[in-house]
């Protein structure tokens, strides 16, 4: 089923607060750089694409509003970019060896007492995140560290 760009792109933010930002993720998964890029991006990116139009038109002329305001959409495009390929990411099924360690996290976790309720059939980048974030938030240190 074909979601809409809008129901991507709120699936990606909905992703990126999930996320645990820890730099031991960063180094096993891609997510965390895009992350960071992404809230950078929606911080910095309006003011650049602000400031560009000011600078061309006030430097050049109002000859160059068109290119000014083509600029400065493309800037503005940057973060929505980033949030759709994370919603996107967030609804792709796990690969089978990345799978394959879900399960074993889920296994684990159960037997500490806490069951996350994702999916353990399909499981898609979005229930990962979850699990994660479970993973940090309510396990211990050493459960931590045998993670990886």
């Amino acid at each position: 089923m074909q979601k809409s760009m809008l129901a991507q792109i709120s699936d990606g933010h909905h992703y990126s607060k999930t996320w645990p930002l820890e730099p031991k993720l960063g180094a096993v998964f891609l997510e965390f750089r895009v992350i960071k890029a992404t809230k950078l991006a929606i911080k910095v990116v309006p003011l650049l694409a602000v400031l560009s139009v000011f600078v061309q038109v006030n430097f050049l002329s109002l000859e160059y509003l068109p290119q000014a305001l083509t600029f400065s959409l493309f800037l503005l495009s940057m973060p929505v970019q980033g949030l759709y390929w994370l919603g996107k990411r967030a609804n792709t099924l796990l690969p089978p060896q990345e799978a394959v360690w879900f399960r074993e996290v889920y296994g684990k976790m159960t037997e500490h007492g806490v069951e996350p309720p994702v999916s353990i059939t399909k499981p898609r980048y979005g229930d990962l995140a979850y699990l994660l974030k479970e993973v940090y938030d309510k396990m211990d240190n050493a459960f931590k560290r045998d993670l990886f």
